[in-house]
């Protein structure tokens, strides 16, 4: 634990903390309010012993004025002259707990387990309460694939280290899943695993959200929070499609991981972060930087250890075993016994391509259990994009290019390179990207943009 000692006796001040660095905790000494403070600006603690007499200021008025600077901070009162009236008046004004002087070791060893415990009680519950926002059954991570099982033995290589991880793979192929295992790994496990969203909120309301602020620093802001830096403090940040990152945050993020300092928004007062960065995308983020979208010095920052996830279409032996893993899930909830599928359902499954992944499978699979009668997942269960699925020579799936469309129909070249066309200028940002990507100039893409009547695309 990141413990604040705070009395004016230095003697007792000194004692104290020799005995809790013998107990394995960070400690550092402050004689007044206004130097407890000034740590809290600057660094996160997890608990604060506050003496009740502090020269000719009582301890009992400086707690509300600790707790809005760090309202996770358990305070604990400690005092000579104990007494009913002053521990029921340290609680009301927002302490965890009462020390009466003096105290033995093991007084201090079990407060500080309590404490510990409710600590860790909180972060499993953000952490069952983020689950359960995704609704996801339990993860499963073995695999058969031998590309997968190197990534994994990676992953397992990097997670006890400090190094920032960059999880690269296409949407839905669990690169969250795989960023909370590697947390689970690290010496940082006993705390929280934080998420941040990059793409889903504003510029402004994204620092908010990473760094914190203080109260009127925006319209709304009727109170100071601390923000997700700060609710990580010894755990992992985990940065949700970092690829999507506003331009005009990516300094202040550079910033924090170059020296872990940062500022809330609205204040003045630099503070520390001691958090892992793990970052996912499924954007190119070497053809952001190349558009000028993302930072180069961020990239580098980021891209320490990169571990690259397959799509699930490259992870055929894979597919039937995590199918499998998903049903029993969802068979619970529906109140079922849905003990597998049909041999026809399963070739259907493995010849679809997945474009959406782990998170269509998932889907899926859902669906299929909802609309089962019998015991196995049958053909009629399944959704109309697996049954009309189309397959190569050599029976590898054939992905579909639009509504009716794939690679081998009966259409005319024409068709096919219309909805070729289509199709890159949707996944592209701008004209000449997509130029580039088709091989012809950005002139010749306007005038067949134009013949289609795409041109607000």
């Amino acid at each position: 634990m990141r413990i604040l000692l705070l009395d004016d006796e230095v003697g007792l001040r000194r004692t104290l903390r020799m005995t809790l660095e013998s107990m394995k905790h960070e400690c550092l000494e402050v004689g007044t309010g206004e130097q407890a403070i000034a740590s809290l600006q600057k660094n996160n603690f997890d608990i604060a012993f506050v003496d009740l007499r502090l020269g000719n200021s009582s301890g009992l008025d400086w707690i509300p004025k600790l707790l809005q600077i760090s309202p996770q901070l358990g305070i604990i009162v400690m005092t000579a002259y104990a007494g009913i009236d002053s521990a029921v008046e340290a609680m009301r004004r927002g302490a965890f707990d009462y020390l009466p002087k003096p105290f033995t070791p093991d007084q201090l060893r079990m407060i500080i387990d309590r404490r510990q415990q409710i600590t860790g009680l909180s972060c499993e519950v953000d952490e069952l309460r983020e689950q359960l926002k995704q609704y996801l059954p339990e993860a499963d991570l073995t695999s058969k694939d031998p590309r997968m099982q190197q990534i994994l033995g990676m992953a397992w290589e990097v997670a006890p280290t400090e190094a920032t991880v960059l999880i690269r793979g296409e949407s839905g192929t669990g690169k969250g899943i795989l960023a909370r295992a590697i947390h689970q790994q690290s010496k940082r496990k006993h705390r929280h695993f934080v998420t941040i969203h990059c793409p889903s909120l504003s510029t402004e309301l994204l620092e908010s959200e990473l760094f914190g602020h203080t109260r009127g620093a925006f319209t709304g802001a009727i109170q100071s929070t601390e923000g997700k830096v700060a609710a990580a403090d010894g755990g992992t940040l985990f940065l949700d499609e970092i690829g999507d990152l506003p331009l005009a945050m990516q300094p202040k993020l550079l910033r924090f991981l170059q020296d872990k300092t940062y500022e809330r928004l609205g204040d003045t007062q630099t503070r520390t972060g001691n958090v892992r960065i793990i970052a996912a995308t499924n954007r190119s983020l070497e053809g952001e930087v190349a558009a000028g979208r993302f930072r180069e010095d961020l990239f580098y920052r980021l891209n320490v250890f990169e571990l690259q996830l397959p799509p699930l279409r490259e992870r055929r032996q894979d597919l039937l075993t995590l199918a499998e893993h998903l049903l029993p899930f969802f068979s619970r909830q529906s109140g079922k016994e849905i003990k597998g599928f049909t041999p026809e359902s399963e070739q259907f499954l493995l010849r679809y391509h997945w474009p959406g992944n782990i998170r269509e499978l998932r889907n899926i699979i859902e669906r299929g259990v909802i609309l089962t009668k019998d015991s196995l997942i049958g053909v009629h269960a399944l959704p109309t994009q697996l049954t009309t699925a189309t397959v190569d020579s050599s029976g590898q799936p054939i992905p579909a290019l639009g509504e009716g469309i794939r690679l081998g129909s009966p259409i005319s070249l024409e068709e096919l390179e219309n909805e070729h066309i289509r199709q890159i200028l949707a996944h592209n940002h701008s004209l000449e990207e997509a130029a580039k990507i088709l091989g012809i100039d950005a002139s010749t893409l306007y005038r067949k943009r134009k013949k289609l009547g795409l041109a607000n695309v």
